[in-house]
């Protein structure tokens, strides 16, 4: 099969996505806060894989105008905290304008604020205090391996980046059949609750980088585990048309996806085609394509707009489905060549 030019894909989706940016706000209407970030991230992706620079001007005009919002991109929930922080270290990494790393330190100092002994470690969903999930510390994860990555002589953000992956590891949060879950009970025990893509992708992000700097290969293995699962469970079956490509749970429920729900396939993706600089298994690239391809040939309409199947057919457009379709674009420019 004949893949497309996904150059072309991905500048026609990233189009598409900015006829949804207000400028006067920062953020992309038809979505909401925490979704701005990975929608921001998602540019930051393309404008870096691509060359183009066509839609920097974004970057400034967000981190201007959002704070507005939340000052410092900091509100009560301490996963939308850390979006914003890995959307900034993302900035920092394009532009090296340190203003952008200041302020994805400024939110991780923050975040720390969240951590404290109940079962036995790990930061709380939000500053209630009452859920202890897995999004906010893989978040926390990968931020720090970042954080570390991007600092001289750092010693402090490698700490927590250990801490949280050792806790995390022991936790009971990745299930017995190696997806990772939703969250732990108020016994500190695994809820069982729903396996969302994003919840696989993040914490991918975070062992790549311990990997990259140490070494230690039981990162790896953990992350192949992880991934593995994903593609023999989070996937379209054999049967359908295309086969094996990532569904989200909400996708085979009644009620289908939520806003929220509907930005996670791409966040997995994205972290995903991070793995695999390290881990170079063939497999990953291969999904990344095939995903990508489908999201163009069965997802789009007429003005480029990709729904929430990636299977298809298209839904309805908004910056969600779209930021999100378009990490898998743009991870497919990366590994087209």
């Amino acid at each position: 099969m004949t893949d497309p030019d996904f150059g072309v894909c991905a500048a026609a989706g990233a189009g598409a996505l900015q006829r949804w940016y207000d400028q006067s706000t920062g953020q992309w209407t038809s979505t909401g806060w925490w979704n701005a970030a990975n929608a921001l991230t998602a540019m930051i992706g393309y404008s870096k894989l691509t060359g183009d620079s066509s839609h920097d001007g974004c970057l400034a005009a967000t981190f201007a105008a959002a704070q507005r919002q939340h000052a410092s991109f900091i509100n009560d929930y301490y996963d939308d905290n850390g979006w914003w922080a890995l959307a900034w270290v993302a900035a920092f990494d394009m532009t090296r304008d340190s203003r952008y790393l200041d302020a994805a330190r400024a939110i991780f100092t923050h975040n720390t604020g969240g951590w404290d002994d109940t079962c036995r470690g790990g930061l709380w969903w939000t500053t209630s205090s009452n859920y202890k999930n897995a999004i906010t510390n893989e978040l926390f994860l990968t931020l720090a391996a970042l954080l570390h990555q991007r600092t001289p002589g750092d010693s402090s953000y490698l700490s927590w980046a250990q801490r949280e992956w050792e806790w995390f590891r022991a936790s009971g949060l990745i299930g017995p059949g190696g997806l990772v879950n939703d969250g732990l009970t108020p016994a500190c025990a695994n809820n069982a609750g729903t396996t969302w893509t994003y919840n696989q992708g993040v914490v991918l992000g975070g062992l790549a980088a311990l990997f990259e700097i140490t070494g230690d290969r039981a990162y790896l293995q953990q992350g192949e585990a992880i991934a593995s699962a994903v593609l023999a469970k989070l996937v379209t079956p054999a049967s359908a048309h295309p086969p094996g490509i990532l569904i989200e749970p909400c996708e085979r429920a009644p009620a289908g996806c939520n806003g929220d729900q509907a930005q996670f396939k791409g966040i997995f993706i994205r972290y995903l085609y991070e793995f695999w600089l390290q881990s170079r298994q063939p497999a990953y690239r291969t999904f990344i394509l095939a995903n990508a391809r489908s999201v163009w040939d069965n997802n789009t309409n007429a003005s480029h707009q990709f729904g929430l199947r990636w299977t298809g057919p298209f839904d309805r457009a908004d910056a969600a489905r779209q930021s999100s379709a378009l990490d898998a674009l743009n991870a497919a420019v990366a590994l087209a060549g």
